[in-house]
């Protein structure tokens, strides 16, 4: 067979498909529609690593904190700058404060002009929500006037919140961490990423494949609407001269116009949705228009792979379908499915992925080939299985209502094409339960216990030294939604004022504050107490005996010391370990304020412990607004039990992301092709309503068409799912364990999108189903 034949041939089906007049149209707009949704979503895929990148390079050119040891000089090209960031209903707000220190100075990126003091620059987000009523308690926190916004240069997505505000004084708090003086903005010197471990990446690589693979199966399944139509065509075809080879080239032709269209359709709504993105936000993450750009290999591999797909795809459905001039065998009895054939792939699969079985962080990187491979075979194993399922079911159910009986006729007659509408669905919750078990398994790994009580404490404050405790504990006091405020001075005792051999911390507060860190007996204002028992109170009792010299706040090389002597008291009071809300265990002395010496204060930090009143709403936001009135540096932290990686989380969000843009595409998808098979059955359903058929039935009928291959393939992928968790989780070396709701969470989640889709199909069901549906033409 030459070329130019099947050049000819395939010219020929695309003509026939947009020549053939409204029939063909429909069925090549349907056709393009389904295989548009999946371009889209792939081109998008191909667009979010440009996206990340892009995200990645403004964070990075915009990085201002070195975090170093050495402080910079005064010059003429410095700028002090200070960490004013918090956070606003769980969200991040991004804020720093400037002071440039001459002319040179180095402007953020996204900023034209440094803002005076009291003005500041605000993102776009931000601004509009300053500016609405719902972010009142946040405007009460950054209360300075907005004078412009930062440019997209400056931001790494449209909805991130950040300022630049200016101020001054700000020399004398610098330190590092939160205060520092820079003459760049920028990645610092030295900084590597180690990159993500075996484990991690074995989860990214898993993500892509479970979210990609139900896009291409829906291709596939696209390219093959109106099957038993286009069998007639082919048919009348055979009649006036062409061989079975040609008839199946025009097919392929037919199905590479709907596939072109296709790309053209999917081209637009990924251009549509582009310009939507700056509107999204899933997890924190947006992205800007101008991110979303494929990679050109990529999208050229898209444009190229789908009509090729298109073309295989239909001569394979026809490999076994004889065409003849009047009419074709698939409108006979189907032969019975083999097995045999169909248990290869899922058994392929498995193969290539147990050899990898103990590998991970302690036995090397894992076969990423093997690993892809494999996982791809265990899903495409649901597409060639439940064919063979759904017949094999269908084949042993009989009696019932009327309803049933031409639900299950229908299935018995077609169940190839009620399996291909299933399939997709199928392959993406196998493929979300496996990643489910495989997240849940490794979970603990990348978790750790932060040793914080939540019970006792939902929020830690670090407020500078010059700030009375007592003005702290009474401004919040005051605050709406604070139950209860544990405020403590802290600091450190040497043996001697620069650089002592021998040092021990100490804890100044009240009575009450005191027994927050430690067991005490009794105690009254003017006590002092050492710690005995402390995992890090070792050399306590030798340090501070009666009579010896002490000295707050001892000086170390590069620090600004407010050294201030103290003797040691007789009468030193025995107090036990006890752990503080954060987890922390102390050691050393705890000194009621009437002990403190005067001037001691001045070396010390403090920190708050806050109780907050839950079933007041934004309590947490009022007490970051008294902590801001305080000072606009300080720390506010909320406390957890648990802390996960950044790595772990960014995965996670990344699949969460992914998720949401394949649940659309599988609904619109199931709706276009559920739409299809209506169009194909309308001739028949309107000879029902015509011999007296309720539509209620036929109602019925359709929903239990959708319902037997959903079940069938949601207990399909259920087992497949679980199988390619456990051989997962069996690689990683974790124990093989199966959270069941969750199992049960992913499979009403595919349930309820058919649901949702049939139930979106009635409206053109009962248009369909009138006798003048029987007119033609």
């Amino acid at each position: 067979m030459s070329t130019g034949q099947w050049v000819r041939d395939l010219g020929m089906g695309v003509r026939f498909a947009f020549a053939g007049g409204r029939e063909g149209w429909v069925r090549a707009l349907l056709t393009a529609i389904g295989v548009g949704l999946g371009v889209a979503l792939l081109l998008l895929t191909t667009a979010v690593p440009s996206a990340l990148t892009e995200r990645d390079h403004r964070g990075s050119a915009r990085d201002d904190f070195t975090y170093g040891a050495d402080v910079l000089p005064k010059a003429d090209d410095t700028l002090i700058i200070a960490d004013a960031g918090t956070t606003y209903r769980e969200k991040d707000v991004r804020g720093r404060l400037l002071e440039p220190e001459g002319a040179k100075a180095p402007l953020p990126p996204g900023v034209e002009k440094f803002p005076a003091k009291g003005e500041m620059l605000a993102s776009p987000a931000l601004k509009k929500l300053l500016e609405s009523d719902s972010g009142k308690v946040l405007r009460e926190r950054i209360p300075y006037r907005i004078t412009g916004t930062i440019e997209q240069s400056g931001l790494v997505g449209p909805a991130e919140l950040a300022y630049y505000a200016g101020a001054s004084g700000l020399a004398e708090r610098i330190s590092g961490g939160y205060v520092e003086r820079i003459d760049y903005f920028g990645p610092s010197a030295g900084v590597q990423d180690d990159g993500m471990d075996p484990i991690l990446i074995l989860l990214v690589m898993i993500v892509f494949v479970v979210l990609l693979l139900p896009v291409g199966v829906f291709i596939a399944a696209a390219v093959r609407f109106g099957g038993e139509r286009r069998d007639r065509r082919l048919a009348a075809l055979r009649l006036v001269g062409a061989d079975g080879g040609m008839a199946r080239r025009v097919a392929a032709g037919e199905a590479l116009a709907g596939a072109l269209l296709g790309l053209v359709l999917g081209t637009g709504f990924f251009l549509a949705g582009r310009q939507l993105a700056t509107l999204m936000q899933v997890r924190d993450i947006s992205v800007f228009t101008s991110d979303l750009n494929p990679s050109l290999g990529l999208a050229l591999l898209v444009a190229v792979a789908v009509p090729a797909a298109a073309v295989l795809v239909t001569l394979f459905a026809l490999r076994g379908v004889v065409i003849e001039p009047l009419g074709v065998v698939r409108a006979a009895k189907p032969p019975r499915r083999r097995l045999w054939w169909r248990l290869l792939l899922p058994l392929g699969g498995l193969a290539l992925l147990y050899p990898m079985v103990g590998q991970g962080n302690d036995n090397g990187n894992f076969n990423e080939w093997m690993v892809i491979g494999g996982t791809v075979l265990l899903l495409v194993g649901i597409t060639t299985l439940l064919p063979w399922l759904v017949e094999a079911v269908v084949a042993r159910l009989n009696s019932g209502s009327v309803s049933w009986q031409l639900a299950v006729r229908r299935l018995q007659l077609s169940s190839g094409t009620a399996a291909r509408m299933v399939n997709g669905i199928a392959v993406a919750v196998a493929g979300a339960i496996a990643l489910q078990m495989l997240f849940a398994g490794v979970e603990s790994g990348y978790t750790e216990d932060t040793g914080n009580d939540v019970n006792r404490a939902q929020m830690t404050f670090s407020v500078r030294d010059d700030i009375k405790l007592s003005e702290v504990t009474g401004q919040l006091a005051r605050t709406e939604g604070v139950r209860h405020a544990s405020a403590l001075s802290e600091g450190s005792l040497g043996d001697k004022a620069k650089e002592p051999d021998n040092s021990v911390e100490v804890a100044v507060g009240s009575c009450a504050e005191l027994r927050e860190v430690a067991r005490l007996t009794s105690c009254r204002d003017g006590d002092v107490f050492r710690i005995l028992g402390s995992q890090y109170g070792e050399g306590t009792e030798k340090i501070t005996k009666a009579g010896g010299t002490l000295y707050f706040d001892p000086g170390y090389p590069g620090s600004t010391a407010h050294t201030t002597s103290w003797k040691v008291p007789t009468g030193i009071k025995t107090a036990g370990p006890r752990e503080d809300p954060t987890g922390y265990e102390r050691g050393g002395l705890l000194i009621t304020p009437r002990a403190l010496p005067e001037g001691a204060a001045a070396g010390m930090y403090q920190k708050v412990f806050l109780s907050l009143d839950q079933s007041v709403p934004d309590a947490a936001e009022y007490a970051r607004n008294t902590a801001a009135r305080l000072d606009p540096l300080t720390s506010v932290n909320t406390l957890a039990s648990t802390r996960q990686t950044e790595e772990f989380r960014a995965i996670r969000t990344g699949l969460f992301v992914g998720a949401t843009c394949v649940l659309v595409l599988i609904g619109a998808s199931l709706l276009v092709s559920q739409l299809e098979q209506l169009r194909e059955r309308k001739k028949l359903l309107s000879s029902l309503v015509a011999f007296g058929t309720r539509r209620r039935t036929l109602s019925l009928s359709v929903l239990w068409q959708t319902a037997i291959p959903i079940a069938l393939g949601l207990l399909l992928a259920s087992a497949v799912g679980l199988t390619l968790g456990a051989v997962l989780l069996k690689m990683v070396g974790y124990t093989v364990s199966v959270d069941w709701s969750s199992v049960l969470a992913m499979t009403g989640i595919g349930a309820s999108v058919v649901l949702a889709v049939t139930l979106l199909s009635l409206p053109p069901l009962l248009r369909l189903m009138r006798p003048d549906g029987l007119r033609t033409e």
